[in-house]
């Protein structure tokens, strides 16, 4: 038995057979002719309550801030000075938070820190908050998934579609 276990476990190993749980996404655009791109880890639902009371987002240690994906916080990257919601972001890279304390009205948060962990979040480094309108998918979105164009960012995740104006500046 422990010869079988080995080898399986050799073969995952060398192979990659085994997919996680939150793999890696990217999304990505183009606004005022530059570059955006959002890279985040994209969970599953899995049968759980993602958001509101008793949902697995409201244990999250920085909740009701959430790391807009699993595992790290998510980045975007900018190559272009963006108004993103009203809010004047310079080109260069960014964390994204969401505030999701009311499962009905989100805010997007832009953060100046990058690189840290998904329980890893300082309010002292946000740029700043804006509102997003919140739309009902016709059905229940399994996956996390971000869209960028040329006129918006969007998050689709369970029962919820969060989606903010953008623009070159």
């Amino acid at each position: 038995m422990r010869t079988i276990l080995k080898c399986a476990c050799a073969l995952i190993a060398v192979t990659g057979v085994v997919a996680a749980q939150s793999p890696g996404a990217e999304a990505s655009g183009t606004v005022g002719g530059k570059p955006v791109t959002i890279k985040y880890s994209a969970p599953s639902v899995r049968g759980r309550q993602i958001f509101g009371d008793g949902g697995v987002v409201s244990k999250d240690s920085t909740y009701p801030v959430w790391r807009a994906g699993a595992n790290a916080a998510t980045v975007l990257t900018t190559g272009a000075n963006l108004d993103i919601g009203g809010l004047n972001v310079p080109a260069g890279s960014y964390s994204l938070y969401v505030v999701v304390k009311d499962p009905d009205n989100w805010k997007l948060v832009v953060n100046k820190q990058t690189g840290q962990g998904g329980d890893t979040y300082a309010a002292s480094m946000d740029l700043g908050r804006v509102d997003m309108k919140m739309e009902k998918p016709s059905a229940p979105v399994e996956v996390l998934k971000y869209t960028v164009t040329s006129n918006k960012i969007q998050l689709e995740w369970e029962k919820h579609i969060a989606s903010v104006a953008i623009k070159a500046k």
